[in-house]
Order: structure tokens, then C-alpha cells, then sequence
């Protein structure tokens, strides 16, 4: 299956909770749009990997794209090496997408900033014939390289190169987010109390949209930072 966009995630929420909006956008406007989990979140203090898995596809469901897979690498300890780079070159090249999104340059959590340097290297080294993979059916892969790779903003405070526009999907936007009951606030839960359950967490979420959509001059904005300058056929493209 050839995808417009691949977002990548280092665990099932970190799409959600930064570039859902776009996905959603995307989706609506008619492109292909498909979502890779490097991990299962197995390291996060509430729920389970089995719970997560089901908040993952219930959250695929809502956002409308048209795949989602884990790579079921090790949560917190991953690596940028050859190694975990092979399983997310064989991905790249299977769904052959245009557009990857990946994780935030640098963040709160470690994982977040190791993921954008093994995604950023992956999508490269998919584009050269000389690494051999093969997909799920053990059918040889031809090389791939994306023509974008564009990193979401996350927990860090990080002056994005760029925000989209995501106003008209924000309700749904935030149901793919809540999808994920064990992770955030959520009154009736007994789990224990983590930074991204509190109600001030959320509220940042919120927050921290409206202030890249007030960038821009709409009510909900996600930002995104890139390697080299975004190019615009003519200044009308613009907002």
C-alpha cells in the first residue's frame, strides 16, 4: 500500500497528541495516511501493552488511516544502529510514502529524540539499493527514499518552521487523543498519577494548539521544524 504520509511514533500516542490534526486534514482532503508505532509503550506506568495496542486502533479508527502497524522495538532502548534501523527501513519501503512525520528533534522524554535521528537516518538510507530488506512475505524490497521529512513539536518548547492549520478537525483531533483512557486524565481511573494524566496536562495540550494556531491567525495550529527550508510554488500558497 503507497502512502501520501507516514507519521511515526516512538510510542502509541505520540501521534495523537502532535500531529492528528494534520493526519486528519490530510485524510479529508483524499490522501493515503498511515501511522508506525516504533514501540508498545510497555515502560508506561499505567495500562498495558495489550491496552495500549486496543487505544492505538480505536485511535486509527477515529483519525481514518488507512494502516497502522507496530515495530514492537524495546521501549527505552531503542537505538539509532543498524539494528532498529532495518525494521523501519523495511516500513519506509513497504508504504513508500512521500511525507514522513516524525518525532520532535529534542524532548522531555529521551525515546522522543532517538527516534527523530533513527527516522531522519532510515528515510535516507531506504533510498539506497545496496541495504537489502524484504517485506512481511519475505519478498524482496525496492529502495525508497521520502521526498519530506518534517518532525511534530512535543513536550519542549520548540519554535516550529512551520504550523498547519488543524481548526476544523480539532474535536476529532482531541477524541483520537482521549481514545487513550488509560494515559490521560480521566477522573474514574485508580491507576497511578503521572505526569500525562494530571488535568493540567491536558489543558496544556489545548494550549500549547492554540498558541501555534494564534501564530498563524486561527483558533488551533500543530508546528512542525524541518532539515531544509520548505519551498512554495507561489507566495498565495501561503496564509
Amino acid at each position: 500500500m503507497k502512502l501520501d504520509i507516514l507519521a511515526l511514533g516512538a510510542h502509541p500516542d505520540d501521534v495523537e497528541m502532535t500531529c492528528s490534526g494534520t493526519l486528519l486534514a490530510a485524510v479529508a482532503a483524499g490522501k493515503k495516511v498511515g501511522i508506525v508505532d516504533l514501540t508498545r509503550g510497555e515502560l508506561g506506568t499505567r495500562g498495558t501493552p495489550a491496552i495500549r495496542a486496543a487505544e492505538a486502533a480505536a485511535a486509527a479508527k477515529i483519525l481514518g488511516v488507512s494502516v497502522r502497524e507496530n515495530l514492537g522495538l524495546q521501549d527505552g532502548f531503542f537505538r539509532n544502529d543498524r539494528e532498529h534501523q532495518l525494521p523501519l527501513i523495511a516500513a519506509i519501503r513497504r508504504y513508500q510514502p512521500e511525507i514522513v512525520l516524525a518525532n520532535a528533534i529534542h524532548d522531555r522524554h529521551p525515546d522522543h529524540g532517538r527516534a527523530a535521528q533513527l527516522a531522519t537516518e532510515a528515510c535516507f538510507l531506504a533510498g539506497l539499493r545496496m541495504i537489502e530488506t524484504q517485506d512481511q512475505d519475505g519478498t524482496p524490497q525496492a529502495p525508497w527514499r521520502p521526498k519530506h521529512v518534517y518532525h511534530y513539536i512535543q513536550d519542549r518548547a520548540i519554535v516550529p518552521a512551520f504550523v498547519v492549520d488543524v481548526t476544523p478537525y480539532w474535536a476529532k483531533r482531541w477524541e483520537s487523543v482521549l481514545a487513550y483512557s488509560s494515559q490521560f486524565f480521566n477522573p474514574a481511573s485508580d491507576e497511578p498519577a503521572t505526569y500525562l494524566s494530571s488535568q493540567e496536562f491536558s489543558k496544556f495540550m489545548e494550549a500549547r494548539a492554540r498558541d501555534f494556531g494564534h501564530i498563524i491567525g486561527v483558533e488551533f495550529g500543530e508546528g512542525f521544524t524541518v532539515h531544509r527550508p520548505v519551498g512554495v510554488r507561489e507566495l498565495s500558497d501561503l496564509i
